[in-house]
Formats: C-alpha cells, sequence, structure tokens
C-alpha cells in the first residue's frame, strides 16, 4: 500500500503547486484548478488510482472566497487505497472547473449533479445539463444561502401548474431542529420540526 508520505512525495515532485489537505482518513491534496485534470490523469496513469469513486463540492458560503471547491475520491483498484483531490473554482459568481470526462467517462454524471446542485460549470462536458432538478428550475439547492425546506417554485409541466392550481411549496418537514412534544413519550412517528426555513441568514431556531 502506498504511504501518505510516499504518495506526498510522487505528486508534488511533479506538481509543485500540489499542496497536503488536511484528512483524517486518506492522503488528500489540495492543487490549482487549472492543474486539476494533470494531476487526475498522472494519479491514474503513473501512480495507479484508475477508479473515480466519487466526484463532489463544497460550498463554504456566500462570504468565503474562495467559495465553491470541487472534490475528487480516486481508488486504485491494484493498491487498495485512496486520494482525495480538491480544487477551489477561481470564480465565485461563475463557478466552473475543466471537465474529468476524458479520463473516466463515468465522471458524466457525477458532474451535471454538481452542476445541477451547486451551479458549477464544467468546461468540456460533453452534456451539461441538469440530472435531478428540471430544466428552467432557478435555484441550487446544495448552495448554502438555499433553504432546508426549499423555496417555492413553479412546476416544470404546465399541465400539472393548471391542474393543481399551485406550485411547489416549502417541503413541511425538512428544517429542524426536530423535536418530540414536551412530556410526551417517543414515538415511532416522524417528530414535527420549529421552522423549515433556517440557513446561515436566518438564525436556527432553539
Amino acid at each position: 500500500m502506498t504511504t501518505d508520505v510516499d504518495l506526498a512525495t510522487a505528486v508534488s515532485q511533479k506538481f509543485p503547486s500540489a499542496t497536503p489537505r488536511a484528512s483524517l482518513d486518506c492522503p488528500a491534496f489540495n492543487v490549482p484548478a487549472a492543474e486539476a485534470t494533470a494531476v487526475l490523469q498522472h494519479l491514474r496513469d503513473a501512480l495507479g488510482y484508475d477508479f473515480l469513486m466519487d466526484l463532489t463540492a463544497i460550498d463554504w458560503s456566500t462570504e468565503k472566497t474562495s467559495r465553491f471547491t470541487v472534490v475528487w475520491h480516486l481508488y486504485s483498484s491494484t493498491k487498495h487505497d485512496y486520494v482525495r483531490l480538491a480544487a477551489d473554482c477561481p470564480s465565485d459568481a461563475q463557478p466552473a472547473m475543466p471537465t474529468s470526462t476524458g479520463l473516466w467517462p463515468g465522471a458524466d454524471w457525477h458532474e451535471r449533479e454538481a452542476f445541477d446542485m451547486f451551479g458549477i460549470t464544467f468546461t468540456g462536458h460533453p452534456d451539461l445539463r441538469r440530472i435531478l432538478m428540471w430544466d428552467g428550475y432557478p435555484y441550487h439547492p446544495l448552495r448554502k444561502e438555499f433553504p432546508l425546506a426549499g423555496l417555492p417554485a413553479d412546476f416544470s409541466d404546465p399541465a400539472i401548474s393548471a391542474e393543481t392550481k399551485t406550485g411547489l411549496i416549502s417541503a413541511p418537514m425538512a428544517g429542524g431542529p426536530f423535536v418530540a412534544t414536551p412530556g410526551e413519550p417517543m414515538s415511532e412517528a416522524e417528530p414535527r420540526a420549529k421552522d423549515e426555513a433556517w440557513n446561515e441568514h436566518r438564525e436556527k431556531p432553539e
């Protein structure tokens, strides 16, 4: 199994701009967005990390710069260990990252999910469109300013809106903190939420 020190040396010798990233489980590195694809390819071709386990993103909040970070988790099918790579999107207003679909075709759906949920564009992606929400949905649900209960929106199908006479409404049980009725025994039923719409701009109720 590759040690953290061996892998750190191998990566830093090839890419001096790569820096260690705090991690409790596996070796991890921060790299500039412009070098992310090259580092990923080096990890795959030269160091044996041949399987893209996951691609996700982080929104650090509207007050942070860089606001968005893309994260890749790779696995070596020969050494049976993992590595994590992270790169900050250069722009907070229009976050973007080069696609890794040229290295792993399976990155297609991962990147579409990050695009859908965070609004991060993956340049060079062959078919970048929403994968969970419908085309034209105006929000990105995993951004920090998005309330836990969601936001009202029009249905994607006009026929549904015409029949129901309503749009989407906030989820009644999505917020929290979840509580049971004081003085009553706990039940198997889902507890009620005090409030559904708190986020970093609205204080979480006690």
